[in-house]
């Protein structure tokens, strides 16, 4: 069982969504384009607009419907990373340090390992306008105390 469970909010999942859909469209237009100069072909007035939003809206729609499957789980066992397509745990043993740092844009949680290596939370994390997280500190003040109680005499019950 998880003692405790972060996600993307919504918000984030969206933003993140259509961030990789707008990348998918530009690289798709810019193909097409390509294909009609080497072909010199005409197609539909459809085929713009079609290629222009319908990435960045599904993508919109997948980043929503797949924010349950990324994230951070924290459990007895130590700190998990969630993706769709693998998970990495890092045990309560390992981890010397947990802080939040600034990375680019982003405020994200950082978990260094005794090894010297840092490990980089798919969430929680905060930014500007789609990427922002109202409750990041708290957040960040739960990971810190449930990596407190395990590294220094486990959860109180």
């Amino acid at each position: 069982m998880d003692a405790a469970r972060f996600r993307p909010t919504w918000q984030q999942a969206l933003g993140h969504g259509m961030y990789l859909g707008a990348l998918a469209a530009a690289v798709m237009l810019l193909a097409t384009l390509g294909a009609l100069g080497w072909t010199r072909a005409t197609p539909p007035h459809w085929v713009w607009p079609l290629l222009a939003f319908g990435p960045p809206l599904a993508g919109a729609v997948a980043g929503v419907l797949l924010r349950h499957r990324l994230g951070t789980s924290v459990d007895a066992g130590g700190i998990r990373t969630v993706t769709p397509f693998r998970a990495a745990v890092e045990p309560w043993s390992r981890v010397v340090d947990l802080r939040a740092e600034r990375r680019g844009g982003r405020n994200v949680v950082s978990v260094y390992l005794e090894s010297g290596a840092s490990v980089q939370l798919r969430a929680p994390y905060s930014g500007e306008l789609f990427a922002a997280d109202p409750q990041f500190e708290l957040k960040v003040f739960a990971l810190s105390h449930l990596w407190r109680s395990h590294r220094f005499g486990g959860v109180p019950s």
